[in-house]
């Protein structure tokens, strides 16, 4: 038997049915946990705050993808300005 690290709730987690790195939800208060260890079961609350982090960094990629996209644009209409006699 082991406990919410969140709000100690027992929870009934087999050790030879966990994996390290599963993730379960504790029935009470609903927080992700990770098992961390299975002999004995040891878990780990996920911090939210990670997956904001996460999303926040999927958004500035998708972000400086786009601003590379508008440069690169830029510069080959720059290139057609410069040099409006040259075939691409």
């Amino acid at each position: 038997m082991t406990r919410c690290p969140e709000c100690d709730t027992e929870i009934d987690l087999d050790e030879d049915e966990v994996e390290e790195g599963e993730i379960v939800g504790c029935p009470e208060c609903d927080a992700e946990l990770e098992v961390t260890q299975t002999h004995p079961v040891h878990l780990i609350k996920i911090s939210e705050d990670d997956d904001d982090d996460d999303e926040d960094e999927e958004e500035e990629s998708s972000a400086e993808k786009e601003d590379e996209e508008e440069d690169e644009e830029e510069e080959d209409g720059e290139r057609d300005l410069e040099n409006p006699d040259e075939d691409e």
